[in-house]
């Protein structure tokens, strides 16, 4: 795709018609303008993710109310604060304090607050996320029923940067397997994000039914609207 002959809402339009109607859409909108947001927002897109808890809410103050923020980054917990009242899906959840501490900023503004869980899938050590095995731990864990002003809602991981897509296809697989099993233990599971610009058809494939697509929409980081 030639990026400087198409626009925002011509390449956003070619991702959608690419995937499956199953399948969410979240744009990745960190370190772009309002401008490029709008744009995207104008041709029909309604979710966004941020990886930066503080850029997301100035965004989320200045641009219409009935987007769908999502926060797709590293989660600090000590900034959930900035975000409980209005983010609506926490993709990269790594662990039973950031719950609680995502569950005590919810109750203040009487908000449930829907997370994922990430899966650790990457070979790479810069990763983040759970095992398998410490999934299954928390979702059966009683102090999870607990915690009223959450609920978690699926899985999520990021396949190691490669362009092995045996070894991608191997990943994506691995979290498909645990997210059918797991699903046994926790019916309220019934998302799977995997997948960004460069692998989300490879994803999607493999089960994913939440991809997050940033510089195939947008252009590359440094790309100005």
């Amino acid at each position: 795709m030639n990026f400087n002959m198409t626009g925002i809402k011509e390449r956003l339009h070619t991702i959608i018609k690419s995937i499956p109607s199953k399948v969410t859409l979240v744009a990745v909108s960190k370190t772009k303008p309002n401008s490029a947001i709008l744009e995207a927002y104008n041709a029909g897109q309604r979710i966004f993710g941020e990886n930066k808890i503080q850029e997301m809410a100035t965004k989320y103050d200045e641009l219409p109310k009935d987007i769908q923020w999502h926060m797709i980054g590293h989660l600090q917990s000590n900034k959930v604060k900035y975000m409980a009242h209005f983010v609506d899906l926490i993709h990269g959840v790594d662990s039973f304090k950031t719950l609680k501490e995502i569950n005590k900023q919810a109750k203040k503004h009487n908000r449930v607050i829907k997370c994922l869980l990430q899966a650790k899938i990457a070979k790479e050590a810069t990763k983040f996320g759970l095992a398998f095995s410490d999934i299954s731990d928390i979702i059966s864990s009683n102090m999870l029923s607990e915690l009223e002003n959450i609920q978690i809602v699926g899985l999520m991981g990021m396949a190691t940067f490669t362009e092995d897509k045996e070894q991608l296809s191997e990943e994506f697989s691995s979290l498909k397997i645990a997210f059918d099993q797991l699903k046994e233990q926790h019916s309220k599971l019934e998302i799977l994000s995997m997948g960004m610009s460069g692998d989300y058809q490879l994803a999607i494939k493999n089960g994913s039914n939440m991809v997050r697509v940033g510089s195939a929409i947008f252009g590359a980081r440094n790309y100005i609207a």
